[in-house]
């Protein structure tokens, strides 16, 4: 017996990675349902060896359907995510609309799984941003063995993680580049984004950080651990797909470098490759379409007493996103619903 799932959102990029990992881990589903905005109505999406035709989120009546997976901007989430919950329908949503609110658990199923009973008081859970969800993974097991004091943080975030628009806006830059007479001004990016970098994700805050830069610091310390400081420069660079951070951890135990490598290796969702040999790293393009978070790099930091130095990198597309809410829903239904 399985479930009747609902992904919204189900033309974009995230909407359409759930529906490839969906089939890909064999979520036992009963029927699904896919549905888009009216302009998208009809839209057809590949789910396995299927093909399935896009429904009208306006007009999509929740009632009897198990668990949604939704992958739509704050404004829909906003409209639609109460009247499916309403409807007894879980949502598991991917936007940041719900994830700074008490009553919503967010979830990274490797880090607080135990947070999935408290879907109840609003019948939502939340996905955390992209950058936030490869961090906690490795964060997590080592905070459990050395307690974590400081994360400082830098952000190597693909341009995947704005969209369709902003892939195509590298692509055509890309071109332009070897052709002077073609010129591709920036939209979805304040600069140039083809071959620069760009210090500077989502909006700027009072305090002169970025929102995505205060996400980060929010949403580790509610998977985590609210006693742990962060801080975090996100940067957007020239990369299709995968997400790769730099971070330092001062913990307030001692921990060998090599004691670290060995609590990773035996975590969930991690696959350590850490050579220190020309190419014994992993790199964002390696990581694309793969489940794991990988860390590479680890050292121990001489600056501090009990510093770690690790490199990680994850295809924001599937653990930033997709694939989390999936395994949102897979814990959802072990531990709660139990009818797969």
């Amino acid at each position: 017996m399985g479930y009747r799932v609902v992904v919204v959102g189900a033309t974009g990029n995230v909407g359409r990675e759930m529906l490839n990992i969906l089939a890909e881990r064999q979520f036992p589903i009963d029927e699904i349902a896919v549905l888009a905005s009216r302009r998208s109505l009809g839209t057809e999406v590949s789910f396995g060896d299927k093909t399935l035709k896009t429904e009208d989120l306006d007009t999509f009546d929740f009632t009897g359907w198990d668990m949604a997976l939704f992958a739509v901007g704050s404004t829909a989430t906003k409209e639609y995510a109460p009247k499916a919950a309403a409807a007894g329908c879980v949502v598991i949503d991917n936007s940041s609309l719900y994830r700074y609110d008490p009553e919503v658990p967010l979830i990274v199923p490797e880090c607080n799984p135990e947070a999935v009973h408290g879907y109840s008081q609003k019948n939502i859970i939340a996905n955390p941003n992209c950058s936030t969800a490869q961090m906690v993974v490795a964060l997590k097991p080592l905070h459990d063995r050395a307690k974590i004091k400081r994360v400082v943080v830098s952000t190597y975030q693909s341009v995947s993680g704005s969209g369709k628009d902003a892939m195509e806006e590298l692509w055509e830059q890309t071109k332009a580049v070897y052709n002077p007479t073609v010129d591709v001004p920036a939209k979805v990016y304040t600069k140039e984004i083809a071959f620069n970098v760009i210090p500077h994700i989502d909006v700027f805050m009072e305090d002169g950080s970025t929102k995505e830069e205060w996400k980060m610091v929010a949403e580790t310390k509610k998977i985590v651990d609210p006693a742990i400081k962060v801080t975090a420069t996100c940067v957007r660079v020239p990369v299709f797909v995968g997400h790769s951070e730099s971070i330092n951890i001062e913990f307030e135990d001692f921990l060998d470098e090599d004691e670290a490598r060995d609590i990773l290796r035996e975590s969930p969702g991690i696959m350590v490759i850490d050579k220190r040999e020309d190419g014994g790293y992993v790199t964002p393009k390696e990581c694309v379409g793969d489940f794991a978070t990988f860390i590479s790099r680890v050292r121990q930091d001489s600056t501090i007493d009990n510093g770690i130095n690790l490199w990680c990198v994850s295809d924001n597309l599937r653990k930033g996103a997709a694939l989390n809410a999936v395994q949102i829903a897979e814990l959802l239904g072990r531990e709660v619903l139990k009818k797969g």
